[in-house]
């Protein structure tokens, strides 16, 4: 096994006892970048100089015992709309092209501090408007597992990078399955934070009130202890509303130890699965897997069984008016007159600021704020977006009907594995509805964590979700693992859909 092939915590613990450095870890990066980088396109910019001088310095000072943390000396890349200091942030977008920050993202402290170090920045789908890192700026990425097909989005640049191994963890933000979906379709694990979990603080706003930063990394304990780093509260972010950061302690202790302890973490868990999930234009490869998936959660000592989900049908609807709005409000600033690209050759004030944001954003942000500034206008702010705000809140209310009875919801975390590449831009409304199954955790500000479960007969990646009660992070990726370690290698588990028995409530 190559270095690039180790996890994150495999590769923090062979730094730790001097095995490798963290200086041999950036050179295997960039050497599978070098390989792979010009037909994946993960990144939109990684500095080899900046990256060696910074494992360096952290190699110093894992020497010296200033960095302790499971990650000190990790590689890991960035979704390119967190901040990074004196390193140029672009949202994919040309609007953003030269814009270089002066301060680094709440998290991007954390994990200096912690002494991981930052590969580059990652690509995006432009705003993290998208579901395939298709609408960016900056050119197209391609799924590691089938360059034909798209890596999902908008985080479809990190969870490629890892999937590549051309980073042994990275970060990407969740508005509505940003990280869960390309996790699902790159065959690694993403979580999204309990909304307030992570501070937001140098995250480029989307949808305010939806967005939450989240890791991507090749297992459920790399994510976890990613998350256990950049979680916590934050003075700058009045939303971050964690009392301290995440504690997986229990998740910590299990580790390492037999297959029945690690399993403790589905012991006795009460899992619902939505009926409505399951019907409608679902890939019969995707339902076969992720019932299998339920299965082996009821043989591992869990309590599966159906049930229904109300307002299914007013999720992506709901969620498209409340992100569009209000993605039409933080984009505003975007005018050209105090930082990013500005037109030339303008006539006036209003013509700069036409001109600017027509060439500066491209067409999929255009539509999303185009339809934003719509149902904020006079005569529809209440026909949509104060309707969408109700329908949110009754989406709200079914979660906490069903975590009444159920710990925890099953989940696929996509309708179908990855779409090949040009396909989902030619339907954009096929593309929105991809979003069917991640949309409502960020309505309801809940926890999910998105992990491979099987491959189809071609060999993509299909991924499942698990969604937790508000600020029970730390069950759902105990969770997580406990799955992890009874599933075994995904690699050989072919979804069968020739098997009747798979598919129906019979295979519960």
């Amino acid at each position: 096994m190559g270095v690039e092939q180790l996890s994150a915590l495999e590769l923090g613990q062979k730094i730790k006892d001097k095995e490798i450095t963290a200086m041999e870890a950036v050179q295997a990066c960039f050497q599978v970048m070098d390989e792979k980088e010009p037909d994946i396109h993960a990144y939109i910019q990684a500095d080899r100089e900046a990256a060696m001088e910074q494992a360096r310095h952290v190699q110093q000072g894992i020497m010296e015992g200033k960095y302790t943390s499971p990650l000190a000396g990790v590689p890991v890349a960035v979704k390119d709309n967190i901040c990074t200091k004196n390193t140029a942030t672009t949202c994919a977008s040309r609007i953003l092209e030269n814009y270089v920050p002066p301060y680094d993202a709440h998290v991007v402290e954390r994990l200096k501090a912690a002494g991981a170090v930052i590969l580059g920045k990652t690509n995006m789908d432009e705003f993290a408007m998208g579901s395939t890192t298709e609408t960016s700026a900056m050119g197209v990425t391609k799924n590691p597992r089938n360059t034909e097909h798209v890596p999902g989005g908008s985080s479809g640049g990190s969870c490629a990078a890892v999937a590549a191994d051309e980073a042994f963890a990275a970060l990407g933000s969740d508005t509505g399955g940003s990280i869960r979906q390309p996790s699902a379709y790159c065959g690694v694990v993403g979580m999204k934070p309990t909304y307030g979990m992570v501070s937001r603080y140098g995250l480029i706003a989307y949808a305010s009130s939806l967005d939450q930063i989240g890791p991507v990394g090749k297992n459920v304990y790399d994510c976890g202890a990613l998350l256990e780093l950049i979680s916590g509260p934050d003075l700058k972010d009045s939303t971050c509303c964690a009392q301290g950061p995440l504690d997986l302690s229990r998740l910590w202790q299990r580790r390492g130890q037999s297959l029945e302890a690690v399993a403790q973490g589905l012991k006795g868990l009460r899992i619902g699965i939505p009926e409505e999930y399951f019907s409608g234009g679902i890939d019969p490869t995707v339902r076969a897997a992720v019932l299998n998936a339920a299965r082996t959660m009821k043989e591992g000592g869990a309590q599966v069984e159906y049930f229904s989900l109300d307002m299914v049908d007013y999720m992506i609807p709901a969620y498209y008016i409340i992100a569009c709005a209000q993605a039409s409000s933080n984009l505003a600033r975007f005018d050209g007159v105090k930082y990013g690209y500005r037109a030339d050759q303008t006539q006036d004030l209003h013509d700069m600021y036409k001109k600017t944001r027509a060439e500066g954003f491209g067409w999929e942000v255009k539509k999303r704020i185009l339809l934003g500034s719509f149902v904020l206008s006079s005569g529809y702010y209440d026909a949509y977006y104060i309707k969408a705000l109700k329908a949110n809140r009754k989406i709200k209310e079914a979660f906490d009907q069903a975590f009444e009875k159920y710990d925890m919801i099953l989940a696929p975390a996509a309708p179908t594995p990855a779409p090949k590449l040009g396909t989902s831009l030619t339907d954009p409304l096929k593309m929105y509805l991809s979003d069917i199954y991640t949309v409502a955790v960020n309505l309801a500000g809940l926890p999910a964590i998105s992990l491979p479960c099987a491959v189809t007969g071609e060999g993509l990646p299909i991924g499942l979700q698990l969604l937790g009660q508000r600020f029970h992070d730390a069950a759902v990726i105990e969770a997580g693992a406990a799955y992890e370690a009874l599933r075994g290698d995904w690699k050989a588990l072919r979804a069968d859909v020739k098997d009747a028995s798979v598919g129906g409530k019979e295979a519960l």
